[in-house]
């Protein structure tokens, strides 16, 4: 157990004004968080806390995280789009998301219902970790990706992830404005200066 998760749970992710306040939507979903933290402990996935959130890792490599949002919570499959859902539990979490699917729950009877096929899906995250699979997953729709941020997110570590995790709005709006520059050393220029924002999981103008 991380001492840091347990600090998510008391006080949230800390990422708006409403941190460590009644008010944080945190508090809604702990039920729910916890069961599904107890899940993946069980597991040989290693907690950790990045931009906020518990994130689950194996040999250094993001596999599974949790998240919040104001109607509902969810478990992240970073490389979801691999995974066998024969119930369809899984969903896209953006317009424009290439690998990463969630499970949205709202009860937490629903962890218990589900319990048996969420382990199933955690355990194949595993594996396809284990063996390395790679995702070549199509554009899902929107806007095209261009090749300079691609070059980013092989070179900032977690980079593409919280990208993927914005609001369709927060992508959209970021990729408005790179792909505005003709040259692509001004591409560079302008993702670069974001970075910071887009790791803290954060828009343009936020």
């Amino acid at each position: 157990m991380n001492p840091q998760v347990d600090l998510f749970l008391l006080e949230g992710c800390m990422r708006c004004p409403k941190g460590a306040t009644p008010a944080c939507k945190v508090h809604r979903w702990t039920p729910i968080l916890e069961q599904l933290r107890q899940f993946l402990l069980e597991t040989e996935l290693t907690e950790e806390r990045k931009w906020g959130m518990p994130t689950y890792t194996l040999n250094g490599k993001n596999v599974i995280m949790l998240g919040v949002f104001n109607d509902s919570c969810v478990i992240s499959f970073l490389k979801g789009i691999l995974i066998e859902d024969s119930d369809s539990w899984l969903e896209f979490p953006g317009a424009n998301s290439q690998q990463a699917k969630v499970m949205r729950l709202t009860q937490l009877h629903q962890v218990v219902d589900r319990s048996f096929a969420i382990k199933n899906y955690i355990q194949q995250a595993i594996d396809f970790e284990k063996k390395g699979t790679k995702v070549e997953a199509p554009r899902q729709t929107g806007m095209e990706i261009p090749d300079e941020l691609t070059e980013k997110f092989k070179e900032h570590k977690g980079l593409e992830q919280a990208f993927f995790a914005l609001t369709p709005g927060r992508q959209r709006g970021y990729l408005i404005h790179f792909t505005g520059a003709k040259q692509s050393a001004t591409k560079l220029s302008r993702i670069e200066k974001f970075v910071p924002k887009i790791l803290d999981g954060k828009g343009m103008l936020d």
